[in-house]
């Protein structure tokens, strides 16, 4: 009597019958069971890179701070003339607020705009102009709305840094705008934590002083020569006032200056905008302590607008302090230079070369 014998070559497939009614059972060869693990630990990792994806683009989303200009400021805004240029203000916040308090143990309430620049981006994105606005310029405050709706009367004679304090980032805005007649596109804020998360995440940021550095007040020491400095030592430079020149703000202005240059410079010999993990490196310590226009306030925005800046050169940008005299009635404070100024907003409201004569200021510092 002849027996069926089935060997594991010869297994067929569920529901196909052996031509006597009974099932044959299929089993898998080794190549097909491989397979399938493959599929499935791919099927997987897409899934988890999807969802880290998109936890790290919440994440980043969600530490961003945002204002809504035209709301805050309303209609009384001047025009736009050039369509293609940009004009972003750049502050840096000195609140003792959070992470910030140990970073800086000074005796010091509320914040202030410790540093102001309107950086200038001509049409066509390949070099720009930034205008440094010294802190302690007696200016005319408008009225201004502050962060609780409340209105915050103008002012003549008041220092430009205490407009912040007073009635928030709007209003500084707007203070620029009635300043120089040029319409404010963007701002962004950094305060102590972000600017020195951001350093760090670089890696640290070289510089070089032509003299040392005394560490007067608290301040950073240096020997003249070349320094690595690390997001705490750089804090300190940029803050730097009695230690280095001549002791005032208009002299630590140029620090300012010269250490927004190397970290721009920083940025494009590292790639940081091509380098996807360096990339996230940097706006997890930038957008942990950022404030925006409501424009720019999404990861999305602020690559897109990264992007578009990524033809400016730092070796071809252009740094100006806006011209300042000193103050008759009281000489601790500078009041704007005219005719100067007026012909440096000119140029820059009109995408023009800024005239030699813009650039000189009878307080030097």
């Amino acid at each position: 009597m002849s027996q069926d014998v089935k060997t594991p070559d010869h297994r067929e497939a569920p529901g196909h019958s052996d031509g006597r009614g009974r099932k044959r059972v299929r089993t898998r060869t080794r190549g097909q069971r491989i397979r399938r693990v493959v599929l499935l630990t791919l099927a997987a990792l897409i899934l988890a890179a999807g969802g880290a994806g998109w936890w790290a683009y919440s994440h980043l989303n969600g530490n961003i701070d945002s204002v809504d200009l035209d709301q805050a400021i309303g209609d009384n805004r001047p025009k736009k003339v050039v369509a293609g240029a940009q004009n972003v203000l750049v502050l840096g916040s000195d609140s003792r607020a959070g992470a910030n308090a140990d970073l800086d143990h000074g005796d010091v309430s509320g914040a202030r705009s410790d540093t102001a620049m309107l950086v200038h981006i001509p049409e066509g994105r390949s070099k720009a102009t930034a205008v440094s606005i010294p802190r302690d310029t007696l200016i005319s405050r408008p009225e201004c709305k502050d962060a609780d709706g409340k209105t915050v009367k103008p002012a003549n004679r008041v220092m430009f840094n205490s407009v912040y304090s007073l009635a928030g980032p709007a209003c500084v805005v707007k203070t620029v705008e009635q300043m120089s007649g040029i319409r404010v596109d963007h701002f962004v804020e950094v305060d102590f934590a972000g600017f020195k998360g951001l350093v760090d995440a670089l890696g640290g940021v070289t510089v070089t002083l032509d003299k040392p550095m005394s560490g007067a007040k608290g301040g950073l020491k240096l020997d003249a020569g070349t320094h690595r400095l690390d997001g705490a030592d750089s804090l300190k430079f940029v803050r730097t006032r009695y230690g280095y020149g001549d002791g005032s703000d208009l002299g630590r202005i140029g620090l300012q200056q010269q250490f927004m240059m190397a970290m721009l410079s920083e940025i494009k010999k590292q790639d940081a905008l091509g380098n996807p993990a360096r990339l996230y490196k940097l706006a997890d310590a930038g957008t942990k302590s950022l404030t925006t226009d409501s424009d720019l306030a999404s990861l999305t925005a602020l690559s897109d607008f990264a992007q578009s800046m990524k033809g400016v050169d730092p070796d071809t940008m252009e740094t100006i302090m806006l011209p300042v005299a000193y103050d008759k009635v009281d000489p601790n404070r500078v009041v704007v230079a005219e005719p100067q100024a007026g012909q440096l907003w000119e140029a820059l409201r009109t995408d023009q070369k800024i005239p030699a004569e813009a650039k000189k200021s009878p307080a030097k510092g």
